[in-house]
């Protein structure tokens, strides 16, 4: 009778133990066994979680089941917050420069300049020696400078040989043309570009003004001494030379009249 009362005693006990964890269970996660505060109730021995009945691996907490919980993908670090950027300091306003003076370009100017060298003998081409000192003076002149300008940059040099009237027309024509020839010899032994003469024979066709009081009455040797003017070569200098004069000051402008 005694032993009866117990068991029925000690089911009692056992229902009224395990029935608020059961109660808490319904509440609670049932993959695992808790106890009345909620807590998962783990073995004494192995540590582990108890599981119930109802247990999948659906219902398992990362507490008891950490392998089996999908881990939180972690939160991206906020990015750090943009410095602001400095205030940029206004530059300083750049000072105009100064207007270059505008150098003023130099003056030009023309140069022509002629030289007749009279007097080669009679039926001869080449130059006398008072025919070459004179050369050498002219050709000397264009490299120096004057008071008006500067050293003469040739541009072109025209040689021209001429004879008196004695002879044929062709033969005079040849024999302007030898000396001619001869005198841009001698030029052009003085420094002279070639490529800036041109030489040419005229013969007879432009005596000297003077000659023509030459009368053919005269002796021949009378006649040939006269008309040694015209046995000749004239040489012709065209160019460029740098203007020393100094510029001419510009007028000045007369006030206009007041009207009345």
């Amino acid at each position: 009778m005694i032993s009866a009362f117990r068991s029925t005693l000690a089911g009692l006990v056992v229902a009224a133990v395990f029935a608020p964890a059961a109660m808490a269970q319904d509440t609670k996660n049932q993959g695992y066994l808790v106890d009345t505060q909620g807590n998962v109730i783990t073995s004494s021995t192995t540590k582990l979680c108890v599981r119930t009945s109802e247990w999948t691996p659906a219902r398992a907490i990362a507490q008891c089941d950490p392998d089996l919980v999908k881990k939180p993908a972690p939160r991206a670090a906020p990015k750090p917050a943009m410095k602001p950027k400095p205030a940029m300091k206004p530059k300083p306003a750049m000072k105009p420069k100064p207007a270059a003076k505008k150098k003023a370009k130099p003056r030009m100017v023309n140069v022509e300049l002629k030289i007749e060298l009279q007097g080669i003998a009679f039926n001869k081409t080449e130059l006398t020696d008072v025919n070459k000192k004179d050369l050498d003076k002219f050709l000397g002149g264009l490299k120096k400078p004057t008071k008006a300008r500067g050293t003469v940059a040739i541009g072109a040099m025209v040689i021209t040989g001429h004879t008196d009237r004695i002879g044929s027309d062709k033969y005079n024509k040849k024999l302007s043309e030898e000396r001619a020839k001869n005198a841009m010899e001698y030029v052009l032994s003085h420094g002279v570009d070639k490529k800036v003469i041109f030489w040419e024979g005229k013969g007879e066709k432009q005596p000297i003004p003077v000659t023509k009081f030459c009368d053919n009455k005269m002796k021949r040797k009378q006649l040939i001494e006269c008309l040694s003017p015209n046995r000749r070569v004239t040489i012709e200098v065209v160019g460029r030379a740098l203007n020393l004069k100094p510029a001419p000051k510009p007028k000045a402008k007369k006030p206009a009249a007041k009207k009345r």
